[in-house]
């Protein structure tokens, strides 16, 4: 798991500025709508980053059922 800190620089059109890590070197734009409702400029996010493997894997084999049966559909219409 990864932790992070960022710092809301600003607010532009529904999006938050975050200044990223310690060093504040790094922006990033968020949707405002993902922060939480009281958030405002100056304040500190703790964020924290981590992979959902169970999610990953569903994925893939969804993504690779889907080429699977456009394979399968392109080679019935082909007529092989």
């Amino acid at each position: 798991m990864v932790h992070m800190r960022a710092v809301i620089d600003r607010f532009e059109d529904g999006k938050a500025v975050l200044l990223l890590g310690d060093d504040e070197a790094e922006q990033a734009v968020w949707p405002r709508s993902f922060l939480p409702d009281a958030a405002k400029e100056g304040d500190i996010l703790e964020l924290e980053f981590q992979i959902d493997a169970e999610a990953t894997a569903l994925a893939k084999a969804a993504a690779e059922d889907l080429l699977r049966q456009l394979l399968r559909n392109n080679k019935n219409e082909s007529g092989a």
